[in-house]
């Protein structure tokens, strides 16, 4: 059963840290471009970060460029998302997602190129 599973998410004051992780089951994280988005009620989900699944480059929206980090261990299946300096504007629920894509091509943030998705975290920046 393909699955992913987010976790991490939680209440941090601005300025803090928090490390997402998505935990993939049922298939390879290596065959697959791997994509965290974030969304706010009412707006729509748009991507942060990606890892290409052709070379495993990565590539950030400007928002978040110099503060997100985002890598993955093959060992664990898993990848994570390193949110640095954060500020209000960041509170969302985050998502995790692969998909198919080849070379860049996850850095157009496209919905549905993403085949399979996580359930979501939610991420708080508050004081």
């Amino acid at each position: 059963q393909v699955q992913l599973v987010e976790s991490g998410g939680g209440l941090v004051q601005p300025g803090g840290s928090l490390r997402l992780s998505c935990r993939a089951s049922g298939f390879t994280l290596d065959d697959y471009a791997i994509g965290w988005f974030r969304q706010i009620p009412g707006k729509e989900r748009e991507g942060v970060s990606c890892i290409s699944r052709t070379d495993g480059s990565t590539y950030y929206v400007d928002s978040v460029k110099d503060r997100f980090t985002i890598s993955r261990d093959l060992t664990k299946n898993t990848v994570y998302l390193q949110m640095n300096r954060l500020a209000p504007e960041d509170t969302a629920v985050y998502y995790c997602a692969v998909g198919m894509m080849g070379f860049d091509y996850c850095s157009r943030f496209v919905i549905y190129e993403y085949d399979y998705w996580g359930q979501g975290t939610q991420v708080t920046v508050a004081s």
